[in-house]
């Protein structure tokens, strides 16, 4: 079996939320290379206009976080690309810096609308149109946090878990569609959402010792898993969470 076969996206046209900076650019990078028609989704129009002329993508400059908003998105990339074979969902927010019993209310929801409800609507969106044309695939980032407990994080954990939820559930309810869905969980990687937490030199000296591969972890990881997940290679494969962590979620401490 050749790579084409394995790996290639010759014809499919992917649709990526986040895709302006960190893992969402360099999961565009990868789909483009591997011969994919790509829509990349942000807020940040800088970065969104930068990525979209260095990588030769369409883009659209947006704000998520609610149902007008992803259905608008899901719009305007069936106008540019005619539809979606792919939909990554990528972009997210870190939410408020807190346990269960002092959070802000605003912040809380804020969080679940952009990281979670944004996919959940955009799916909802998408999924009619994919039936119809044979397939699709979804691919939704979760992280490392959704997977153990967590005391600064709750909030964010919490909205990346349910979205391995959304992937499951997906897969379960459309998979007779021919629809897959899956979800990564990330460990730590070195992107500029990161920054603050590899500028912490105590944090860092922790989580080196917690991961078995004494690394960070670099978004073309991420890109090759979603790559595989999209492709040939990947087209048995639904309802899952791959993650790409170094080794840290089984790392037993000792």
């Amino acid at each position: 079996m050749s790579l084409e076969q394995l790996f290639g996206l010759t014809g499919k046209r992917a649709l990526i939320t986040g895709g302006a900076t960190g893992i969402g650019r360099a999961i565009a990078a990868a789909f483009v290379c591997a011969g994919a028609e790509v829509t990349i989704v942000g807020d940040r129009e800088d970065d969104l206009n930068e990525t979209a002329h260095d990588l030769s993508v369409h883009s659209i400059h947006l704000r998520l976080g609610t149902r007008d908003a992803s259905e608008h998105m899901v719009a305007d990339a069936k106008r540019i690309m005619g539809g979606t074979d792919i939909f990554i969902s990528n972009a997210g927010i870190e939410g408020p810096i807190s346990g269960l019993m002092d959070l802000d209310e605003d912040a809380y929801l804020a969080a679940f609308d952009v990281n979670l409800h944004a996919a959940n609507w955009a799916s909802a969106a998408l999924i009619p149109d994919m039936a119809a044309q044979g397939g699709g695939s979804f691919i939704f980032m979760s992280s490392l946090s959704a997977l153990r407990g967590n005391k600064a994080i709750a909030t964010y954990s919490m909205t990346k878990a349910a979205l391995a939820q959304l992937a499951r559930n997906i897969a379960v309810a459309h998979g007779p569609e021919n629809i897959r869905a899956n979800a990564i969980a990330p460990g730590l990687i070195e992107t500029p959402f990161a920054r603050g937490l590899m500028q912490n030199a105590e944090f860092m000296a922790r989580r080196m010792q917690a991961t078995p591969l004494r690394r960070v972890g670099q978004p073309e990881e991420i890109a090759a898993a979603a790559l595989w997940l999209a492709g040939p290679g990947g087209a048995f494969t639904t309802g899952q969470t791959i993650t790409v962590d170094g080794g840290t979620l089984i790392h037993d401490g000792s």
